[in-house]
């Protein structure tokens, strides 16, 4: 299999100014295409709290903020750390977005006719696995997309080893889930692999008879890259390639390239990331949201 990816140099999306609600870091965008508006609920730090925001486009470079939209409710399961690195969907004429909270994180779900005013469920939809499980320490980097009749969740667990590995459950209404018994379905790449310490955000997508997965793998240093993955019925995943697909190449994004969110263009899909200069795990790596292009050939 080959691949080609094109990515633009610059970051379409960047850090707001010192004091705003997302001046640290600017990262996990998750862009939804609705009546010719591009919606990108993205998340945002300011050193101590992240949060949703929204920023819309007409072709998905050029962005206009809109400001936070979601916050972390202190005084229920969610704390007060985060409400964001979540994903979007747009189902008769609402919008749906699984997001990630709490400590232990899981994953809960708010529901929006605007993309701007938004109701949560009060309690998650995406429990911990029970003891021993391999997610029963944290779910978190949702990604939900629809096949046929049914929704499928792809997401992060982390053992009590702290493995971050990746996992799927099936839903048809997006608010009770269940989780496949085959789950993990990608393990922890090889030693000395640029994913042996980690794996997360999943986007997934299907074209030309497969199911295909960017993610992001993260190294012994914490450097990030964004692998890419292939199945023939969305259970058992193989990577195409032992390598990242993207690395950094500019100053900006130098150290961490993660997040992926797509959209599909044929055997192309338009890939919005979020990209830093300094590898920390977790916050403060100087984010900024960018964009490329990956083009699959299949023989």
């Amino acid at each position: 299999m080959r691949y080609r990816v094109d990515s633009r140099p610059a970051p379409l999306l960047g850090r707001g100014a010192a004091g705003d609600w997302d001046s640290s870091d600017v990262l996990n965008p998750s862009v939804v295409l609705d009546h010719g508006v591009y919606y990108n609920l993205y998340s945002g730090f300011d050193g101590h709290t992240w949060r949703t925001g929204l920023a819309i486009s007409r072709d998905g470079i050029a962005w206009t903020k809109e400001g936070e939209v979601l916050a972390p409710d202190a005084g229920t399961w969610e704390g007060n750390y985060i409400a964001a690195n979540g994903s979007v969907l747009v189902q008769n004429g609402e919008f749906l977005y699984w997001y990630q909270a709490g400590s232990p994180p899981r994953i809960g779900l708010a529901r929006s006719r605007d993309a701007r005013h938004w109701t949560k469920l009060a309690k998650p939809v995406v429990e911990l696995g029970p003891r021993g499980s391999w997610d029963e320490r944290g779910i978190a980097d949702p990604d939900v997309v629809a096949f046929g009749d049914s929704l499928y969740l792809f997401y992060l667990g982390q053992d009590r080893a702290r493995r971050q590995r990746l996992g799927v459950a099936i839903s048809k209404d997006g608010m009770r889930w269940t989780k496949l018994r085959s789950n993990p379905i990608l393990e922890l790449g090889a030693s000395g692999a640029f994913d042996e310490n980690g794996l997360g955000e999943p986007a997934v997508w299907a074209s030309g008879g497969w199911y295909w997965m960017l993610y992001t793998g993260r190294d012994r240093a914490e450097h990030r890259g964004i692998g890419l993955a292939r199945s023939r019925d969305g259970v058992r995943w193989n990577r195409v390639s032992a390598q990242p697909v993207f690395t950094g190449q500019e100053a900006w994004n130098s150290a961490v390239v993660c997040d992926p969110s797509i959209e599909v263009q044929g055997n192309s899909v338009r890939v919005w990331y979020g990209g830093g200069d300094i590898p920390r795990p977790d916050e403060q790596l100087n984010g900024q949201i960018g964009l490329f292009t990956l083009t699959t050939e299949t023989r």
